[in-house]
C-alpha cells in the first residue's frame, strides 16, 4: 500500500511517501517559507538512487503550489517514484487535536469540525492543517485521509494524572484534560523500546522547537509534561511553558492588551524570552559561553525544567530503565544532555563523556543503573504505521 505522510506548518510543508507494510521509504520532500513570493526553498529526493532537486528563491504563495510542485515530482519521468497520484491509497497527516477525537481517526465531516471547534488550542497548527487537508482533498479525491491525533498516544494515561484541579463539570462538559502532544515522536520512540523488552520504564525527551517530557510504561503513555494547550510544560522556544493562570489578568491591569499578552506568551517568550538573544538554542548557548547572564539563565530554566519533569515521573513510575533523548536539541546536543543527566545522580544515571560527545545510541556509563540514549525521533514513519493499521 503506497502511503503519503504529510507534516504541516504555519509556513512549511513536510512529504514522506512510503511502501506498507515494509515501511520502504520511497521519496522525501519538503518545502519551507510557504506563502512567500521569490523566497520559499523547495526539496526533493528519490530515496532509491538519491536523486535530488533543490530550489532557493521560488514563488509558493499557496499550500496548493507547494503540494502541486511535490506531486508533480512524485509522477515526473525523471525523478518520479510513482507513475499517478491515483497510486496514492491513503494520505496520513500529523494532526495537532480535534474536540472529541483523541486517536487515529478519518478525516470525515465530523472530525474536521472537532479540528475547527479547538482551533482556540492551537491556532496556528489546526489552521494550517485545515487549509492543507482541503487542498490535499483536490489533487487525491479517491484516497484515505487518515488523522493521527498528536493526543493519540496519550489515552492511556490515568485520569487523576489528567485531570486538572477544576470543577468537574469542566471536565465533563467541555473536555477540559491533560491531553499531551508529541504523541507521533513518543510513539516511535515507544516503538523502539518495545523492540528491546515489553517490560520498561521509560521517560522520552522530545527537545527541540518545542518540547515535552513523556512517562512510558511498558509501551503507553502514562503521563506527559504537556497539558490542554500546546502553551504548557517545559518553556519551549517561543512559548511559555507552564505558568500561573492568574499572569494574564495581572499584566491586563497593568495596561498591557490581550495581543500584547498572548504575544509575549506564544511567540515572545521561552528561551527567547528569557534569553533575548534568540528561540534557537545553539546561538542562545553561544552568549551564555561569551558571558550572556540572561542567556545563561535561559538554559538554566531549560535544563531545571525537564530535570523536575525527570525526577516526578520517576516517581510515579516506580523505577527508570531508559532515559530517551530525542528530536533536534536532545538529537543533537550533547550538553543539554550532560547538564539534565549531572543532576539526576540520585536516580542512578551516569554517563560516558566520551559517547555523550559523540552522541552514540546509548551514551550510559558501564556501572549506570539506566540506560540513556539518543534516538532519532521518525514521526513520518510512526504515522505511517498507524495509518496503515487504521481500519
Amino acid at each position: 500500500m503506497i502511503i503519503l505522510v504529510c507534516n504541516v506548518g504555519s509556513t512549511s510543508l513536510k512529504f514522506k511517501l512510503y511502501d506498507m507494510p515494509e515501511a520502504r521509504l520511497l521519496a522525501v520532500s519538503g518545502a519551507e517559507r510557504v506563502g512567500s513570493d521569490h523566497d520559499a526553498i523547495f526539496r526533493y529526493e528519490r530515496c532509491a538512487d538519491g536523486g535530488k532537486v533543490s530550489f532557493d528563491k521560488v514563488d509558493m504563495p499557496t499550500y496548493e503550489s507547494g503540494i502541486r510542485m511535490f506531486l508533480d515530482y512524485l509522477c515526473s519521468e525523471q525523478y518520479g517514484v510513482i507513475k499517478d497520484v491515483k497510486e496514492i491509497e491513503r494520505v496520513g497527516y500529523k494532526a495537532t487535536l480535534s474536540k472529541g477525537h483523541f486517536g487515529i481517526h478519518e478525516l470525515d465531516e465530523e472530525v474536521l469540525q472537532g479540528m475547527e471547534d479547538w482551533i482556540s488550542l492551537a491556532p496556528l497548527h489546526n489552521r494550517a492543517y485545515l487549509s492543507a487537508i482541503e487542498v490535499m482533498r483536490t489533487f487525491l479525491p479517491e484516497a484515505r485521509f487518515i488523522g493521527c491525533f498528536e493526543t493519540a498516544f496519550h489515552q492511556t494515561i490515568p485520569l487523576e494524572r489528567k485531570i486538572f484541579g477544576v470543577p468537574y463539570e469542566w471536565y465533563e462538559n467541555y473536555g477540559v484534560q491533560r491531553l499531551g502532544y508529541h504523541g507521533a515522536s513518543h510513539g516511535y520512540i515507544a516503538d523502539v523500546l518495545n523492540e528491546r523488552g515489553k517490560e520498561y520504564a521509560a521517560i522520552s525527551c522530545h527537545l527541540g522547537g518545542s518540547c515535552s517530557v513523556c512517562a512510558i510504561e511498558n509501551g503507553k503513555s502514562v503521563d506527559t509534561s504537556f497539558g490542554m494547550s500546546l502553551e504548557s510544560g517545559l518553556i519551549h522556544a517561543n512559548r511559555v511553558g507552564d505558568m500561573d493562570t492568574s499572569m494574564r489578568y495581572f499584566l491586563k491591569d497593568e495596561g498591557m492588551s490581550d495581543e500584547e499578552i498572548l504575544a509575549g506568551l506564544q511567540k515572545k517568550g521561552g528561551l527567547l524570552g528569557i534569553s533575548g538573544v534568540s528561540n534557537d538554542l545553539r546561538y542562545v548557548l553561544e552568549a551564555a559561553q561569551k558571558g550572556n547572564a540572561r542567556a545563561q539563565l535561559a538554559v538554566d530554566v531549560f535544563v531545571t525544567g525537564i530535570v523536575h519533569y525527570i525526577g516526578s515521573f520517576a516517581m510515579d513510575l516506580g523505577r527508570l530503565d531508559y532515559l530517551v533523548f530525542t528530536a533536534g536539541i536532545g538529537e543533537h546536543s550533547d550538553y543539554i544532555r550532560e547538564k539534565v543527566c549531572e543532576k539526576l545522580g540520585l536516580l542512578g544515571v551516569k554517563l560516558d563523556p566520551a559517547k555523550n560527545a559523540d552522541s552514540e545510541e546509548e551514551i550510559s556509563a558501564a556501572d549506570s543503573r539506566v540506560k540513556v540514549l539518543v534516538i532519532p525521533t521518525n514521526e513520518e514513519l510512526g504515522i505511517a504505521r498507524r495509518t496503515y493499521e487504521y481500519r
